[in-house]
């Protein structure tokens, strides 16, 4: 099958940032800068007429911010994606969590660097993985677009739950109900959870522990956002405070977080730590979830959801050994089969379902 070039747009109204993000896009394979916009006003129209795949979208613009422009997306240019370019602020979270919620792909944030050379290091560094992705993803969509097309499939046929291949030695710890859930996640992940975590009961009756990989600010803006949407309480951890049941607890950005024994080892504490990255990654789903197999021996449920990389196997493999209970989300619902992809090659996950089936696979490993 023939894949033509992604054709991008980029939209910012600072020169010094469309020039760098056009120079490190011109620079990929299979990329194709189709041009440039600085402000969200002048990208409808250019939308029109060149018809990208994407945009880089910076957030705050004058006239018509990127906000505005995804609204208008879904009617005016439904093919056309966005990545978003945020601000490491408050407001900038807030609305990087709507841009989010509106479809954006993903998001990066603007270098804090004080030269044009090291801004621009720094971009490269964040922009190039994800433009990947997007563009696997995108292919992934017209492949599955033009075999659709060759041959219809009944929906009632379609398989969406399927064991793990049978490669890892089973583990000789007797499980029994869950009573802690651990969640590891990246790109794709806001909204993914947003569609997950409230079909969850107000009176899930367990914790719940989540890595989402996110600068600071950025989780606080996401669980504030989620806890308005689900029956449970979400927020994001703080160190020291007690975990208790029916309540969601987000990993602060740019920290890892663990579990700990209270001191009088009968309670189960949140040890927020400046431990560095764990595959590149801070928080980290595996740091978590080495912590959370060690004391919760038999008692927990793990899930891995969409997004890029590996993050989450070398736990989930300590986890496995240690009897939890292993969920992966399915390709077919993932924005990116990263995470998830390991575990399931590696025979490590006990049950891979649709995103819209995973809720429904906690309430039964913890009832």
């Amino acid at each position: 099958m023939y894949i033509k070039k992604l054709k991008i747009l980029v939209v910012d109204d600072t020169i010094v940032y469309r020039k760098a993000v056009s120079d490190i896009l011109s620079e990929l394979p299979g990329i194709e800068v189709v041009g440039v916009a600085h402000n969200g006003k002048i990208a409808m129209s250019k939308i029109k007429t060149l018809k990208p795949d994407l945009l880089t979208l910076d957030i705050e613009m004058p006239e018509m911010n990127g906000i505005e422009v995804l609204e208008q997306l879904p009617t005016t240019s439904p093919n056309t994606h966005a990545i978003m370019i945020s601000t490491l602020t408050t407001e900038g979270g807030d609305m990087t969590m709507k841009a989010l919620e509106l479809g954006a792909f993903d998001f990066i944030l603007k270098p804090n660097a004080t030269n044009a050379e090291d801004s621009k290091k720094q971009l490269r560094t964040l922009l190039i993985p994800l433009i990947k992705a997007f563009r696997t993803s995108h292919i992934n969509l017209l492949k599955k677009s033009t075999a659709s097309k060759l041959r219809s499939i009944p929906t009632s046929k379609l398989q969406t739950t399927q064991p793990g291949k049978p490669s890892y030695p089973k583990n000789k710890i007797a499980r029994s109900k869950s009573e802690i859930v651990t969640i590891g996640i990246s790109t794709g992940g806001p909204n993914a959870l947003a569609k997950m975590l409230p079909k969850l009961p107000g009176n899930l009756g367990v914790p719940i522990v989540i890595v989402q990989h996110m600068p600071p600010i950025f989780t606080q803006s996401l669980a504030n956002s989620l806890n308005q949407k689900c029956a449970l309480d979400v927020k994001e951890a703080k160190h020291g405070e007690p975990i208790l049941n029916n309540t969601v607890y987000i990993a602060p950005g740019g920290k890892q977080m663990k579990l700990m024994a209270s001191a009088d080892g009968k309670n189960r504490l949140i040890k927020i730590t400046n431990d560095p990255p764990v595959n590149s990654c801070k928080p980290s789903a595996d740091y978590l979830f080495h912590s959370v197999a060690d004391y919760y021996v038999g008692r927990a449920t793990a899930v891995i959801m969409t997004g890029m990389g590996s993050d989450g196997t070398s736990g989930l493999e300590h986890l496995k050994q240690k009897g939890a209970f292993i969920v992966a989300q399915d390709e077919k619902s993932c924005i990116v089969f990263g995470m998830p992809k390991a575990p399931i090659e590696r025979g490590l996950t006990d049950s891979i379902v649709s995103l819209n089936d995973i809720a429904a696979e906690i309430i039964k490993s913890v009832t």
